[in-house]
């Protein structure tokens, strides 16, 4: 069974996406909230598989929601669903650890089919939308690499570097996880470390950094791991 949360300040529309997934054979929501207050409360403790969300919400961003939800549950997918078709929406969603951005005007069978796809593992961003996430993050490297020179040099084991990589690219920890035959709770030690280890406090400084890295040459890695 598949269980969803969903996070929408119109009514209607959470109503008819409840519909829609309880009409549907191994599915069912587990919960509801129009504000981003309300989600944080009640999906820590439903525990959703997967929490449908909008990006517009009126006490704050669906996007940091997101990211929230991907840092304190990464057992638990984010799928956006909004009716604005923003790049820096999209780009921003990816960066904080979407599996998904799609539209409400998209049918709800393809509705159906996304959730089904993110409840596999699977990455719903497309390959153009993963190009716009790293010229996005590339622009944004250029502009603070004078400040980053200090730790541009730092040398990060084999391990580590794989895991900036897909960091990089927008995956998620249990995405990484599946990538890399690695638990979850693996993963996010791996990313405890980084952030350490850059003196960052936050995934999408860890993102940027990674671009960033791309247009140079990396260094050998002092260590393999297994």
């Amino acid at each position: 069974m598949i269980r969803l949360f969903l996070v929408d300040d119109h009514e209607v529309v959470r109503c008819g996406i409840a519909a829609l997934i309880d009409a549907e054979p191994g599915m069912e929501v587990v919960g509801e909230s129009d504000t981003v207050r309300g989600a944080l409360v009640r999906i820590a403790v439903t525990r959703p598989d997967i929490v449908v969300l909008d990006v517009q919400l009126p006490d704050g961003n669906g996007i940091e929601l997101c990211r929230h939800i991907c840092s304190n549950h990464p057992e638990t997918a984010c799928l956006i669903l909004t009716a604005y078709d923003d790049d820096a929406a999209s780009v921003a969603a990816v960066v904080a650890g979407a599996s998904g951005y799609v539209l409400k005007n998209i049918r709800g069978r393809h509705l159906i089919e996304s959730i089904l796809r993110v409840s596999e593992g699977e990455n719903l961003v497309t390959r153009d939308l993963a190009h716009r996430v790293h010229s996005s993050l590339s622009a944004k490297a250029a502009q603070s690499q004078e400040q980053s020179t200090d730790s541009a040099h730092l040398e990060l084991t084999l391990r580590e570097t794989q895991v900036l990589r897909l960091i990089t690219e927008g995956l998620t920890n249990r995405q990484i996880g599946a990538r890399l035959d690695l638990r979850e709770k693996t993963v996010k030690n791996y990313v405890s470390g980084l952030l350490a280890k850059l003196g960052m406090d936050r995934r999408t400084q860890v993102a940027v950094y990674g671009a960033m890295m791309t247009t140079e040459t990396p260094p050998p890695s002092r260590e393999a791991e297994h």
